[in-house]
């Protein structure tokens, strides 16, 4: 399995998929499973039972996890590949088109 180039609180584009060419902010990672919840991107409909935490129940619009390999990072704007190298002893991310450190 690879290491997950993409973290929680990142800008990403879309590049494959139903909702190519879209942006969005990441909710969540799943590493396990190489899957990412992005902010408004493959929304998909849910019938939920009426249950005591949602007591009118019905349809609900809500984001589903997609395919890291289906997104990229966005860095000033632009999608770009992440790769990681050491600055000191500190292990940081940077973007491959500028060569700019991420974190």
């Amino acid at each position: 399995m690879s290491m997950m180039k993409i973290k929680k609180g990142d800008m990403v584009k879309v590049i494959a998929g139903k909702d190519k060419d879209k942006e969005g902010k990441v909710i969540a990672v799943d590493r396990k499973k190489n899957k990412l919840l992005i902010e408004g991107i493959n929304m998909v409909t849910k019938h939920a039972k009426p249950s005591m935490t949602n007591q009118q129940g019905g349809i609900i619009h809500q984001e589903a996890m997609i395919d890291a390999s289906n997104v990229m990072y966005l860095h000033k704007g632009q999608p770009t590949r992440i790769g990681f190298k050491f600055e000191g002893d500190k292990k940081v991310r940077f973007a491959k088109s500028t060569g700019d450190v991420i974190d």
